[in-house]
């Protein structure tokens, strides 16, 4: 085969994606921790079958038109974080493949090297020994081996492909000192390992196809790392339209190097046509746009505080962005937008309107649990979408809760669980004409605290701020059982035990609850400034055991308890520090 053609394009997408759906419990399995929440093949595996619905529903002549629409139903599909870089890998390869009816094995190979650059970007901070490591090698040295060989056809390329990404998921443990320690590879990389390799089975002529079910899982104990750090300072992004005489001969890299020289970290900057896309973490961001300034107008512009820093610059950053989307234009769109619905029903009545009352903000938030609902409405969550550490909901998911707001000014996002948050952050890339705002809360006790101080009719900059306060003074925990034997961290681990957690770090295991929750709680109590404990009862939790957990910590400590009925599974008790 010389040139890839897009129906050629569309099996090999089937088989990819057969394969990894056919291995998905395995990839759930390898999880570093022991806990029953493994869920990156599951995660992996809708996110790319989501993309292969949408391709399977069309004919299409162009590969381009082909990677394009995969690409986009990954975007809309993608769930956890190594669903959000799946995403992003392939929307690489779309870039590449643009306007191409036909693409070649060198075009091919250019395509997923494009895609890891594009997936390296997407990520604040990049860290090694992950799924960004076995794309970054994997395609890099099958691409270059056309250097040595020009002549390589279709089927060499994918089996080098194969080959060079699962030798880098091989060294993955070099990498990562935690997957060394437990001697095992990285879960994400494992699942495009997984793509890939379905990939090579087409074109070795044995497609794979999908199982009704999926095999025994064997020998699972594969991480998946989390891949972002600490954070700091100001979380500074905006959209420039770059001025004509910039526009053929803007060069990023220069802007990059310009920015890092004033204290610039984990950059990130696209240009696309004569738009120029930043992200940049400062100390000073009236700095970074100031310097962005020169190049062009600013059409979008958001400042985050990422720590308990507030300045003057980044407060008149932020009430331009308010003064720009307080323009009347939008809520004259919302009205012609509801006449229309209306225009489509049989005799309309008034109620219609007043269904959809003019709002500042409307609130979604991640959450699973009879209790932790209830208590999420009454903290003026207008949204509840269903989820949680198990159950990571898709771009598309918090898309559609989006558009049902649209009589909302700003729209927040609460996605409660750290494996949520990039899918939730990709919804703004959709939105680009709506304000929607992602508060990084990584558990639902740190979501009620944030939501405890907001002010529905208060300005935006002061929310924004008091949740990056709220969050960052926060401490989360949780108590679960062991899914698996291990060690970890020195810790011998048996299956069934009750485990504790804080900082994704196992404080303590065994056999006997209470004691594990009492040296959970020991290490919590060492912060002298934390003043007030949540308590959230889950499914296989009890108000017996709630009631020790607050007498023990009120006689250790003067720290207030709370407690209440959370109904989530899994977890048998989350508890937050504030």
């Amino acid at each position: 085969m010389s040139n890839l053609t897009a129906l050629e394009f569309k099996k090999m997408l089937k088989s990819g994606v057969a394969n990894l759906s056919n291995c998905k419990e395995e990839i759930d399995s390898l999880n570093v921790f022991p806990v029953p929440d493994g869920d990156t093949g599951t995660n992996m595996s809708m996110t790319v079958e989501n993309g292969l619905k949408e391709v399977m529903a069309v004919d299409c002549d162009s590969i381009g038109e082909m990677a394009k629409i995969f690409s986009k139903g990954l975007l809309m599909g993608a769930r956890g974080n190594s669903g959000v870089i799946t995403s992003q890998i392939f929307r690489g390869l779309a870039i590449s493949l643009e306007g191409k009816k036909e693409a070649s094995p060198k075009e091919i190979a250019e395509g997923f090297e494009n895609g890891a650059r594009v997936a390296y970007k997407a990520i604040m901070k990049p860290v090694e020994g992950t799924i960004l490591t076995v794309i970054k090698e994997g395609a890099w040295y099958a691409n270059h081996d056309f250097e040595k060989n020009s002549e390589i056809d279709i089927k060499e390329y994918f089996t080098n492909f194969y080959n060079y990404a699962k030798k880098s998921l091989d060294h993955t443990p070099e990498l990562l000192p935690i997957l060394k320690e437990v001697g095992v590879v990285d879960s994400g990389g494992a699942g495009l390992v997984r793509i890939i390799e379905g990939f090579k089975a087409y074109f070795d002529g044995a497609p794979v196809e999908f199982k009704s079910e999926n095999s025994t899982v064997k020998n699972a104990a594969l991480p998946q790392a989390e891949i972002e750090n600490d954070e700091f300072g100001y979380c500074t992004e905006f959209i420039l339209r770059l001025d004509e005489r910039y526009r053929k001969g803007f060069d990023e890299n220069i802007l990059k190097k310009n920015l890092t020289k004033i204290g610039g970290e984990s950059l990130v900057v696209v240009k696309d046509e004569d738009l120029v896309k930043v992200h940049v973490h400062m100390l000073k961001p009236g700095e970074a746009l100031n310097m962005g300034q020169r190049y062009g107008e600013f059409i979008k512009l958001k400042i985050e505080n990422m720590k308990e820093q507030h300045s003057t610059i980044m407060a008149n950053a932020k009430n331009t962005v308010e003064a720009k989307n307080e323009e009347p234009v939008k809520e004259e769109i919302k009205e012609e937008v509801i006449k229309e619905e209306i225009t489509e029903e049989a005799k309309p009545t008034e109620p219609v309107i007043e269904q959809l009352p003019s709002k500042k903000y409307g609130v979604i938030a991640v959450g699973i649990g009879d209790g932790i609902c209830d208590l999420l409405r009454r903290c003026n969550c207008d949204i509840i979408v269903s989820g949680g550490q198990t159950m990571n909901p898709s771009t598309e998911d918090f898309v559609n809760e989006v558009k049902k707001l649209s009589n909302c000014q700003h729209v927040l996002i609460f996605p409660n669980n750290s494996n949520i948050i990039l899918a939730a952050r990709q919804v703004a890339d959709v939105f680009t004409d709506r304000n929607v705002h992602v508060v990084d809360t990584k558990s639902i006790p740190a979501c009620i605290s944030c939501l405890s101080g907001f002010d529905p009719d208060g300005h935006l900059k002061d929310n924004l701020e008091e949740f990056e306060r709220v969050l960052a003074n926060f401490e989360d925990a949780s108590v679960t059982y062991a899914s698996k034997d291990t060690i970890i961290d020195g810790l011998v681990v048996n299956t069934g035990d009750t485990i504790a957690m804080t900082k994704h770090h196992i404080v303590a295991s065994g056999k006997e609850r209470m004691e594990v929750i009492y040296k959970l709680l020991d290490e919590m109590m060492m912060d002298e400034d934390k003043e007030i404990m949540t308590v959230f009862i889950g499914a296989d939790g009890n108000n017996d055991e709630a009631a020790l957990i607050e007498k023990y910590v009120t006689e250790h400590s003067d720290i207030e308890v709370e407690i209440f009925e959370g109904g989530q599974p899994v977890y048998t008790y989350l508890l937050g520090l504030e």
